[in-house]
């Protein structure tokens, strides 16, 4: 591996701001304010949900195969960028039925198409990290990757929570900023990342580790698969309270604009998630990533059930920015080590089965939906089921740290 430059960890990266801006933009602020001029009102929670489950079950799947097919890709352009261009390119289809057709169908659609095609790109672009950065500079790389990750869900927070009309069936505008955003980031990515040819000489003979199916990975890795679980219980908590808060401010709060503090509230989540994710590397490659995931837990635990409580956008937004501070911290030092115990050869493919925590998180945490719409229902005005949501939250940080303790780390 040639020494990486300083602009190597800024444009291997950047195309995370655009895949972060567009997801962020449609989970949290477009697919739940549209999903209303479509569904009934007190079953909002269990379509959003659903519908977002199978997308994210389509990511789980194609995002490690893509990345496995990516380590043993051959072109002129290298082995990543090919299936990143390719996939960002089907994305704007997708978009567009999301952004012009109108109607639930055509909302499924759009979106389930994307899913595929954005994470046959997404693979791929998990391998440039190990591929171009040594291991001793992980921690900050990681740090950058959620820096981009973050400005995307500050962007998509300020931008549509501002842009988007909460009576709107159909989001043209929003959507074309998402495809503005995504154009120019994954350009700088795949003209900066400047791999080498894989064409320029034949294939090395595969090692025993090399020859290693997919499905064999996690069993022969204990200590990756691990923290791979780790991953999906921290996770699977935040993205449950994350789905469903546009809904949570919708009936708890019952501000005038609910997609607007949505957006504000993402925004304090990302503001000290993004220092946070930047220091977190920084401190996690000196004192131990371990630590610093430990430290992330409880402070995760404190915002989650703070938010419990929540009954002001003041508040609102005071204990959306401490859950921030939490995921910032765990999100860099999880990356790193992740990244630290991938081997270069099968980097795609290892970085790949990290999705089945995250987006398989993202999916299961969906699925709260239905119980939320069932404890609401079952006492109207009490929203129990948004109290027993941020419990849940709580309750998959705390096991998380305890599942890490059975992860040794070697540094």
């Amino acid at each position: 591996m040639k020494k990486a430059r300083t602009s190597d960890l800024f444009t291997i990266n950047t195309y995370w701001f655009g895949l972060s801006t567009m997801w962020n933009s449609l989970h949290v602020i477009i697919l739940p304010a549209i999903l209303l001029n479509f569904v009934p009102e007190t079953h909002k929670n269990t379509y959003l949900g659903l519908l977002t489950f199978v997308g994210l079950i389509i990511a789980m799947l194609v995002q490690p195969i893509s990345g496995s097919i990516s380590d043993r890709w051959r072109s002129r352009w290298g082995r990543r960028r090919p299936l990143i261009t390719l996939g960002t390119v089907f994305d704007f289809i997708f978009l567009a039925l999301l952004g012009w057709a109108g109607g639930l169908v055509w909302i499924a659609i759009g979106y389930i198409g994307l899913q595929f095609t954005s994470n046959i790109a997404h693979g791929p672009a998990q391998g440039l990290l190990p591929d171009k950065i040594p291991p001793e500079k992980h921690g900050a790389a990681s740090g950058i990757k959620n820096l981009f990750d973050m400005g995307g869900l500050v962007a998509a927070s300020l931008i549509m929570g501002n842009l988007l009309d909460p009576e709107a069936a159909r989001p043209l505008v929003p959507i074309l900023v998402i495809m503005g955003i995504l154009l120019v980031s994954a350009s700088v990515t795949i003209l900066g990342a400047r791999e080498q040819s894989s064409l320029e000489a034949a294939p090395e003979e595969p090692t025993e580790t090399e020859q290693i199916p997919i499905t064999r990975i996690l069993a022969n890795n204990p200590r990756y698969a691990k923290l791979i679980v780790s991953r999906f219980a921290f996770l699977i908590g935040i993205y449950a309270v994350q789905s469903f808060a546009q809904y949570f401010i919708r009936d708890v709060i019952a501000t005038p604009n609910p997609v607007k503090l949505t957006g504000d509230l993402m925004a304090a989540i990302a503001l000290p998630l993004i220092a946070f994710a930047v220091g977190g590397g920084w401190l996690g490659d000196r004192l131990g990533h371990r630590k610093i995931l430990y430290f992330a837990s409880g402070i995760g635990i404190v915002g989650s059930l703070a938010l419990m409580t929540a009954r002001t956008p003041t508040q609102v937004l005071i204990y959306g920015a401490i859950l921030g501070l939490g995921l910032g911290l765990f999100l860099t030092s999880n990356w790193a080590l992740l990244s630290r115990m991938a081997p270069v050869a099968q980097a795609g493919a290892y970085l790949g089965l990290t999705n089945l925590a995250t987006a398989g998180s993202a999916a299961s945490g969906r699925l709260i939906g239905p119980a939320i719409d069932w404890l609401n229902n079952l006492n109207p005005g009490a929203y129990n089921g948004y109290t027993a949501m941020f419990a849940f939250g709580a309750i998959c940080v705390l096991l998380s740290a305890v599942l890490l303790t059975r992860v040794s780390e070697k540094e």
